[in-house]
């Protein structure tokens, strides 16, 4: 029997049924609260943090479109540990990237694991590798990932990412005014080729546009709003779809469907196509192949092939949308810096010519002679960080766009002490990466977007990247390698051919961020122009087969 048609909730007020769900809800809360305050045996304070309300927490204090923020107004006030409470969670903020390395790097073994996130099953995200908690299967999940993206492994795949740079040049060249499509296949055709052997077309693949459908359901039709209360309160999970912002029904099925095709369609692919002896290497195929082949004693019993079959296809949908998602945002983060910023711009490109001159595209064996162009790809990973945190699982209970944006949490295994402070088991941490890529002491004028605070007075590359922005300890991005080359790739070829500039309407733009699973700029206005005015089709074509 459906979930939702367990109770008889027809004939019963709802008026009653939510006040006194919320009620009981709350009430418990604020007793769990009470006990676990008193299980700190050594007398030690909880860090810093703002004054909590009765049973709600603090959570109207913080501003569910850029809970960022917040924390690091609270991070000026109460220092680089803040804790506060959201309803029954136990969460500590950290706004200094020397602390993270010290709690979520140097004791990983501590703070690995995911808070409690009941509603991963129901929406249909069981499988993905990010969201896993710490143990066994998450470890299965991760040894599949290291060994389809390790960095001895990544550099096998740069001819694709060569052609597919090439190829988003072209695509640009023939329909400029469609570039945030253009932009947003470049990646995700990277990811297909890798992981599925999957050649996408270069317009409207239909595979490709599954990741789009994948990410849509995680950041819109599973809504935070939604998964904030149900953690809370899961007894909500039973209400019917006529209460108020409680449509789970029809989410549900809207997201199990599209996350299962994510999963599904691109995996079974690779499999008909190796039962048909015409597959194409990558990590799918590699994975299969050793489930089936020589590495077949790793796997003991049925159940066991069933569990790695799982564990691949759930890894492989977590690359998919992950590498897709995050490099897509930087990109488009790295074209709005270049219409505001656009004498950095002409000297990147003079920068290019200088190496290149007009008659090559750059490649990776040009990147040590191309400061200017990895110091652009850096400033854009911290100018506007894809994920502003690493990442939250709080809520305001006011508002129905919030929890799920924030989902990748890191959560303690056990208690803790940090510099005389008291970290319970089980509490929610969050890694502000925002408040790291705002502070001043490290990078001054950190609103700008100064791709010289990379260079030394030479003009060399300094020694340091903005490796927080791919997070921490054993969570750590291990695809890192693939989408740095990936974004420098992209950066260096896109300036090489064209230029971007705001339309010659002159239209203003005051820039602005989505939020969600990533962030990245509301659409605005571009025009996309080759820099040459007498690049022909066939000079690009001839361009982009040079180095091949």
């Amino acid at each position: 029997m459906s979930m939702y048609n367990s109770l008889d909730f027809e004939s019963i007020s709802r008026t009653t049924v939510i006040a006194c769900t919320a009620t009981f809800g709350l009430a418990i809360a604020g007793l769990i609260r009470s006990y676990s305050k008193t299980k700190n045996a050594q007398g030690l304070p909880l860090p810093p943090g703002p004054r909590p309300l009765p049973f709600i927490g603090n959570a109207l204090d913080i501003k569910p479109d850029e809970p960022w923020t917040s924390y690091t107004q609270w991070g000026a006030k109460y220092g680089d540990l803040v804790y506060s409470r959201v309803l029954s969670l136990d969460i500590i903020v950290i706004n200094s990237e020397d602390v993270a390395k010290e709690l979520l790097d140097k004791r990983s073994h501590n703070y690995s694991d995911r808070p409690l996130w009941p509603v991963n099953q129901l929406f249909g995200l069981s499988l993905i590798s990010a969201l896993l908690p710490y143990g066994d299967v998450w470890r299965l999940h991760r040894r599949i990932l290291h060994q389809a993206f390790r960095p001895a492994i990544a550099a096998s795949y740069v001819p694709i990412q060569v052609r597919k740079s090439r190829e988003l040049l072209l695509n640009l060249y023939d329909s400029p005014e469609h570039y945030e499509e253009h932009v947003k296949s470049f990646p995700a055709s990277i990811i297909m080729s890798i992981v599925y052997g999957y050649e996408a077309a270069q317009c409207n693949d239909p595979l490709v546009a599954i990741v789009d459908k994948a990410a849509e359901a995680v950041t819109q039709i599973v809504s935070p709003g939604r998964a904030a209360v149900l953690a809370s309160f899961p007894v909500l999970m039973r209400l019917p779809t006529w209460v108020p912002n409680m449509l789970y029904k029809n989410a549900v099925t809207t997201s199990r469907q599209r996350m299962t095709e994510m999963q599904d369609i691109p995996f079974n692919y690779t499999r008909e196509q190796m039962a048909a002896g015409t597959a194409v290497n990558g990590a799918v195929y590699d994975a299969l192949s050793k489930l089936g082949g020589e590495n077949r004693s790793e796997v003991g019993t049925a159940d066991d092939s069933e569990a790695m079959t799982e564990a691949i296809k759930g890894a492989a949908a977590t690359a998919f949308l992950a590498g897709a998602e995050t490099t897509t945002s930087t990109l488009f983060n790295f074209i709005l810096a270049m219409i505001l910023y656009p004498d950095v711009q002409r000297r990147a490109q003079r920068e290019i010519d200088s190496v290149c001159g007009t008659n090559r595209l750059p490649v990776l064996e040009d990147k040590d002679s191309l400061p200017f162009i990895e110091a652009i790809v850096r400033e854009t990973l911290r100018w506007h960080p894809v994920l502003p945190l690493e990442e939250a699982k709080v809520t305001d209970i006011q508002y129905a766009d919030y929890w799920m944006r924030l989902g990748l949490a890191h959560a303690t295994t056990n208690d803790d002490v940090y510099q005389g402070y008291f970290i319970p088991k089980g509490t929610t941490i969050i890694a502000n990466t925002w408040a790291m890529s705002r502070d001043e002491t490290k990078y001054p004028n950190a609103s700008d977007f100064v791709p010289e605070r990379w260079l030394t007075a030479d003009g060399g590359l300094i020694d340091d990247i903005p490796d927080f922005v791919f997070g921490f300890g054993r969570r750590f991005c291990v695809g890192k390698p693939l989408a740095e080359a990936s974004l420098w790739l992209g950066v260096a070829s896109l300036l090489a051919v064209f230029s971007f500039c705001k339309p010659d309407s002159g239209e203003e733009y005051e820039p602005k961020w989505t939020f969600g699973a990533a962030s990245r700029p509301f659409p605005f206005p571009c025009r996309v122009t080759p820099r040459s005015a007498d690049l022909s089709r066939e000079k690009l074509v001839q361009l982009v087969h040079a180095d091949a």
